[in-house]
C-alpha cells in the first residue's frame, strides 16, 4: 500500500496546495485564480496581507494565508496523514487523475487511502439510487463486473444500493474500483461498507476524498463529491435512479464535463426506472451488456486496455437484459415467469405450471437455476430473475 512519504520530490507543492485548501473562504476555483494571479502557488504564500486583500479575496481568507494560519492547517494535514497510511495528491501531482484535471473545479488536493496510481488509469463511474430492484443491484453487480475484466476501472461513491453492487461486482472479478466518499477517507459510511473498503484498497484500488480527513457524513458534502466521480470517468453508466436524486447531479455533471451517459432501462412502471429511463430519452446511450459501454469508449482507451483484458467475469454469462436460449425447458419456462424486479411466491409459480409439471420438477428446476445464478431465492421462498 503506498502511503505519504515525508521526502517525497513533490512535499513543496503538496503543502503549498493543502494550505491554500484549508484556508476559509476560499474553495478550488477561487485557489486556482489566486495562484495564477500571484504567479504561482509558492508566491501565494509569500504574499503579504496587503497584497492578498488586493486580489479581492475575504478578509479572513487573507489573514489566514498571511498570519501563517494556513501553513500550520496544512502542516497538521500532513502529520494526520502520515499517520493514517494516507496519500496527499496536489493537482500538480502526476497520480492526480488526469480528467478530473479538465473539470471547471478539480479538487485542489486529494486524500487517498490505497493505490494512487489507479487514479490514472480510464475508468467507468457507476451510479444509481440507493433502494435498487433485485433487477438494478444484479444489472450494477454484473456490468462492474465484466466492465472491471476489460481493465477498465470501476467508480462509484460506495452508498448503499448501486453503488455499493458496483464495487463489489469489480471485486468479484479481482479487478479495481475506486469509491470516492463525502466523508474523510478515515470515515467510512456507511459503517457496513468497512469490510468492502479494505476489500477495495487489498485488490489495489482506492479509497479518495477531497474532504480532510475526519470530516463526518454531513448531507452537503455527497452532491459536492458527485462532480469528482464523473469528472474522473470516461463515462458514467446510470442503472436505477428515481426522479429527485443525488444520481441526476452525477448526469448533469457528466453533460457539463462533455462526458458520455450510459443508462440501463428499467421496467415503466417501477419509479427507479425514471432516471435511466429519461437519460435514455434524451439520448444517452441504452445498455444492455458490457459491450455497449465498450463499443462508445474512445479508440485510445480501447487499444490501452486491450492487451490487458483477462476476458468477461469467469465462471458465469455477462451481463444481459436477454434471457439465455440454452436452458433446458423446465428451467426456461420457470424463468420466464420470474421477474426480475418483482419476487414471485413458491405457491404461485406450483400453481401456474401444475399442468405442466410436478411439484418436484419445479424444485428441482429451481435449484439448478439458482446454482447457475439466473435466478435469486429471497426469503420467505420468494424468487427473482438475475441479470
Amino acid at each position: 500500500m503506498s502511503t505519504f512519504v515525508a521526502a517525497s520530490p513533490t512535499i513543496t507543492h503538496i503543502f503549498e496546495w493543502l494550505a491554500i485548501s484549508l484556508t476559509p473562504g476560499l474553495g478550488p476555483t477561487k485557489a486556482r485564480k489566486l495562484a495564477e494571479r500571484f504567479g504561482g502557488v509558492e508566491a501565494v504564500l509569500r504574499a503579504t496581507l496587503t497584497e492578498l486583500e488586493g486580489a479581492g479575496i475575504q478578509a479572513v481568507s487573507a489573514q489566514s494565508l498571511a498570519t501563517g494560519k494556513s501553513g500550520e492547517l496544512a502542516r497538521e494535514a500532513i502529520a494526520q496523514a502520515a499517520s493514517a497510511d494516507t496519500t496527499l495528491v496536489s493537482l500538480d501531482d502526476p497520480s492526480y487523475p488526469p480528467r478530473l484535471k479538465e473539470i471547471y473545479d478539480p479538487p485542489l488536493v486529494l486524500y487517498v487511502r490505497g493505490n494512487p496510481e489507479v487514479l490514472t488509469r480510464p475508468g467507468v463511474a457507476m451510479v444509481g439510487t440507493r433502494h435498487p430492484t433485485p433487477y438494478g443491484s444484479g444489472m450494477a453487480e454484473r456490468l462492474a463486473c465484466d466492465l472491471a475484466a476489460q481493465g477498465l476501472v470501476i467508480i462509484s461513491g460506495m452508498a448503499r444500493g448501486v453503488d455499493t453492487a458496483s464495487h463489489r461486482g469489480a471485486i468479484s472479478a479481482k479487478g479495481k474500483t475506486v469509491a470516492v466518499l463525502g466523508t474523510g477517507v478515515d470515515v467510512i459510511y456507511p459503517k457496513e461498507n468497512s469490510r468492502l473498503s479494505e476489500q477495495i484498497v487489498a485488490l489495489g484500488g482506492a479509497i479518495i476524498s477531497e474532504f480532510p480527513l475526519g470530516t463526518s457524513p454531513f448531507p452537503q458534502n455527497f452532491p459536492i463529491r458527485n462532480r469528482i466521480i464523473s469528472g474522473m470517468s470516461v463515462g458514467v453508466l446510470v442503472v436505477e435512479a428515481a426522479e429527485y436524486s443525488g444520481t441526476r447531479i452525477t448526469a448533469r455533471c457528466a453533460l457539463e464535463q462533455n462526458r458520455d451517459v450510459f443508462a440501463v432501462p428499467g421496467n415503466v412502471t417501477n419509479k427507479n426506472s425514471w432516471g435511466p429511463n429519461t437519460l435514455i430519452k434524451q439520448g444517452a446511450k441504452l445498455v444492455a451488456t458490457w459491450e455497449d459501454v465498450w463499443e462508445d469508449l474512445p479508440a485510445e482507451v480501447r487499444l490501452a486496455l486491450t492487451p490487458a483484458r483477462r476476458g468477461e467475469s469467469e465462471g458465469h454469462d455477462s451481463a444481459s437484459l436477454f434471457p439465455d436460449e440454452g436452458l433446458p425447458p423446465h428451467e426456461k419456462r420457470i424463468l420466464s415467469l420470474l421477474k426480475a424486479d418483482e419476487a414471485t411466491h413458491i405457491d404461485e409459480l406450483v400453481e401456474k405450471l401444475e399442468t405442466e409439471m410436478s411439484s418436484s420438477e419445479i424444485f428441482a428446476a429451481l435449484f439448478e437455476l439458482e446454482l447457475t445464478g439466473k435466478l435469486r431465492q429471497m426469503p420467505g421462498k420468494n424468487f427473482v430473475k438475475s441479470f
